[in-house]
């Protein structure tokens, strides 16, 4: 037999992982939604929060398929756990300090920071689902092929508005939405693209 070509326990922790990502990014998104000022962006961050929900379903049925409780801790879980906290805390104490643009950034600042991670997730998983094997390479694909799209918005989209924000925020000229949204970018190139083209749209 075979021998897998990835670790079954790295794997099964990285779902944990996931889990956990998801169900802080969901705090992280409502915390967000305080902090939101621009009504497009709060439009959008909605959007992410509805998604951020589906994907919450997503991996827990994926971990369902493979046998894996999906609210097992794990250190590695708690940490998560911590740092989504953490960014949620970051937030309330932005908004208390009375500047509600201020707060807008930072909350922009958060969701990256939250964004990051799940999409690395999401990516390694991707990595995984290319070398595994029967029953366990069907229910990762599927899982990855309804959430990667979704993932790569969320992070260059929402890097594209904590850019024009900050810019914005410095009284000099902004691009509001930012190009990546206008653009609709779902790939690193894209957003590059985008950001290199954005002195054309002041």
């Amino acid at each position: 037999m075979t021998k897998p070509r990835y670790d079954e326990a790295a794997l099964k922790d990285l779902l944990l992982q996931m889990m956990e990502t998801e169900l802080g990014g969901e705090q992280v998104y409502r915390a967000a939604l305080d902090c939101a000022v621009n009504e497009d962006l709060k439009k959008e961050w909605q959007e992410y929060l509805d998604e951020t929900l589906t994907h919450q379903k997503i991996v827990r049925a994926t971990c369902e398929r493979l046998g894996i409780n999906a609210d097992e801790a794990a250190p590695s879980r708690q940490v998560v756990k911590h740092i989504g906290l953490s960014l949620v805390k970051a937030m309330q104490l932005a908004k208390a300090g009375g500047d509600p643009r201020a707060a807008e950034v930072v909350a922009c600042e958060c969701v990256v920071h939250a964004e990051t991670k799940d999409h690395a997730n999401w990516e390694l998983l991707g990595k995984v689902a290319d070398v595994a094997k029967g029953d366990t390479a069907k229910a990762l694909k599927e899982a990855h092929s309804q959430v990667e799209k979704d993932e790569d918005h969320h992070l260059y989209h929402t890097q594209g508005w904590c850019r024009e924000l900050s810019i914005a925020r410095m009284g000099m000229p902004a691009v509001l939405p930012p190009p990546e949204e206008v653009k609709n970018v779902e790939t690193a190139i894209g957003a590059s693209r985008a950001e290199q083209q954005r002195e054309r749209m002041l």
